[in-house]
């Protein structure tokens, strides 16, 4: 199964063509798709088999992230051996690096990102998105709390992020526009081994990351464990698994990201991300 957000409601997916979930349930699930995860198993029952035989065509421009106000963002630092080994650490990594991206951070697969600096990276991850709550749950049963995955990009300004005695690993990730995810969710189910799952991150057709999702130091099951073990996790919550080595910062030279690019970021058996890049004008909102 999957789904999306077009032009703000939840909608079944195939290809291009979008089926409205609100009106082809006869409003037994509501339009707003961050509403559904609480019903997860209730929906994919009824999705099961639904015929996509009124689905109809839907634009770039129409799809939203499709989760937007999750209550919990969590992001997985330095969860692939070669990104710690492009990190400058020696030390054995032996429990998740575990860090917020603020909701208000969020964007669609297709929106534009406006740079703060000339510090920003990329690191392309795949999203584990919560489609049923869970406290201490055991790793053996970690996918079955698991509802879909998803692409995400989280971008990092490395100056704010690492500037002081403690770093800022929160503040630095989540500027707006910061965490594009999209363009739909995949149920698990849909993939032949979720374990291992292609990810890449490209910059104007120049490929920066290319990894799979085998090589994750904590996989996904394991961080729904670790996580759950302390924070009582819930439905409809994203966890950023951890990029790939290929980062700016971990380059000789180091290498950021500047305006006038695109950035494509793609995860096996789900989708890309296209993310137009501009110069930020140096307005803000008055206090």
């Amino acid at each position: 199964m999957r789904i999306g957000r077009i032009g703000g409601r939840l909608a079944l997916l195939q290809d291009d063509r979008a089926l409205d979930v609100e009106k082809a349930s006869d409003g037994r699930f509501a339009a707003e798709p961050d509403r559904i995860f609480e019903r997860w198993d209730e929906f994919t029952r009824w999705a099961e088999g639904r015929s996509l035989d009124d689905a109809v065509p839907f634009a770039p421009s129409q799809v939203g992230p499709p989760v937007l106000r999750p209550a919990q963002v969590f992001g997985i630092g330095l969860n692939y051996r070669a990104h710690v080994a492009e990190s400058g650490l020696q030390s054995e990594i032996t429990s998740p690096a575990v860090f917020t991206k603020f909701v208000s951070s969020i964007a669609g697969p297709y929106d534009t990102v406006t740079l703060p600096s000339d510090r920003v990276d990329w690191e392309v991850e795949l999203v584990a998105v919560i489609g049923r709550p869970g406290h201490r749950v055991p790793e053996k049963d970690g996918w079955s709390h698991v509802a879909a995955l998803t692409v995400g990009q989280d971008l990092s300004e490395r100056t704010v992020q690492l500037a002081g005695p403690v770093p800022q690993f929160s503040l630095g990730k989540s500027y707006p526009g910061f965490s594009p995810i999209g363009p739909s969710l995949v149920s698990v189910e849909e993939f032949a081994d979720p374990d291992d799952l292609a990810l890449s991150c490209a910059l104007d057709g120049e490929v920066l990351q290319d990894g799979r999702t085998r090589d994750l130091i904590f996989s996904v099951p394991e961080l729904v464990a670790r996580l759950s073990a302390v924070v009582p996790l819930l439905p409809g919550d994203l966890i950023f698994t951890g990029t790939p080595s290929g980062v700016g910062m971990g380059r000789d030279p180091q290498r950021y990201l500047v305006p006038g690019g695109t950035l494509v970021s793609t995860v096996e058996g789900i989708g890309s991300l296209t993310n137009r890049l501009v110069a930020d004008s140096g307005t803000r909102d008055a206090a």
